[in-house]
């Protein structure tokens, strides 16, 4: 599929409801009728399908959107009120699971923890550069499309929230990850390359329907922050750890696919993830979250925030995906 193609063909199908909330929205979308936002969503499971479906589908307004949705749902006051809710559900939920957050706490204390590789881990990247197979791997590439047709995507929502050094800084990375002025070398393009590579459907959100709550909330978390200037430190924050923990990650799914002679193009985008993240590592180090501590140092302990709450729901994926496959869990449709 060409870019031009890809261009005009990413808006799909409001996705299936999972459950009241889901419900709610995707029918009031669906029908153009109004929604109520004031609905309880305190009993609803905060990293379970129905809210993250809900949550997902409300963020994905203000991306492609959706093939028959009026683009100005986009700011409908009602749905930014449900949102709101779902919001709150959720930062709570993973405000308890992360926990108190020292008060004399160092972001860079925080990064260098990130840096620290186990030499033998159990986690999915380890598993798949060891033994894993082609269907793994195919499995990994449809729940990870969720984010990566949208790579950088949710992050740039940070920039008009940031100033001088560090708005510079965080700039020139989102410019690599945009292809640094080339089309085809934008991230989510070299994914889609991946996905017809591993013949699969490189489609935006074509994988919507299959993608359990655990592959939607680290997506949604970062959307939350970006979408947030309160939350700024920790959009600041969940993209030094994406960044500072992607080469090593994406060696090990690089040496995995080479193990098993996969296509060339899924090599490639995980080799140009090892080179890439490298370098952005340390702008984002010294000049975003150096620069932005330095001139706020109040936002140190939201900058940690978001470093960690990258790793809870980043565990959330890794420990859905192995038991998806422990319980031969079809996650492709």
């Amino acid at each position: 599929m060409s870019l031009a193609t890809r261009s005009t063909a990413i808006r799909l199908a409001l996705p299936a409801p999972r459950g009241p909330l889901s419900s709610h929205l995707i029918d009031a979308l669906g029908s153009g009728a109004p929604v109520e936002h004031r609905r309880d969503v305190t009993s609803a499971d905060p990293f379970g399908d129905d809210l993250q479906l809900a949550l997902y589908v409300a963020y994905e307004l203000h991306y492609a959107g959706f093939d028959g949705v009026d683009d100005d749902r986009e700011w409908d006051p009602d749905i930014l009120g449900f949102r709101r809710d779902l919001e709150r559900a959720f930062l709570d939920a993973v405000r308890r699971e992360v926990g108190d957050i020292e008060t004399d706490v160092s972001a860079t204390v925080e990064m260098d923890e990130l840096s620290t590789e186990p030499v033998d881990g159990d986690g999915v990247s380890f598993r798949l550069r060891d033994t894993g197979t082609w269907d793994q791997f195919r499995d990994l590439f449809a729940m990870r499309s969720v984010y990566h047709l949208k790579e950088a995507d949710p992050h740039a929502w940070a920039i008009p929230r940031l100033r001088r050094t560090a708005k510079a800084a965080f700039v020139a990375v989102e410019f690599d990850e945009f292809g640094g002025g080339r089309g085809d070398a934008v991230h989510q393009e070299l994914f889609a390359d991946l996905l017809e590579a591993a013949d699969l459907d490189a489609r935006h959100l074509a994988y919507l329907d299959t993608a359990p709550a655990w592959a939607l909330s680290p997506v949604n978390l970062m959307s939350c922050f970006g979408l947030h200037r309160a939350l700024r430190g920790a959009a600041v924050g969940h993209l030094a750890a994406t960044e500072i923990t992607s080469p090593p990650g994406s060696a090990r799914l690089l040496a995995g696919l080479e193990r098993i002679d996969a296509p060339e193009a899924c090599r490639h985008f995980y080799r140009e993830h090892v080179e890439a993240d490298a370098v952005h590592e340390q702008i984002l180090r010294t000049d975003v979250v150096g620069a932005l501590v330095g001139a706020e140092p109040e936002l140190e302990r939201d900058v940690v925030f978001g470093i960690r709450g990258f790793l809870l729901v980043e565990d959330k994926f890794d420990d859905g995906l192995q038991s998806a496959w422990r319980a031969g869990v079809g996650l492709r449709g």
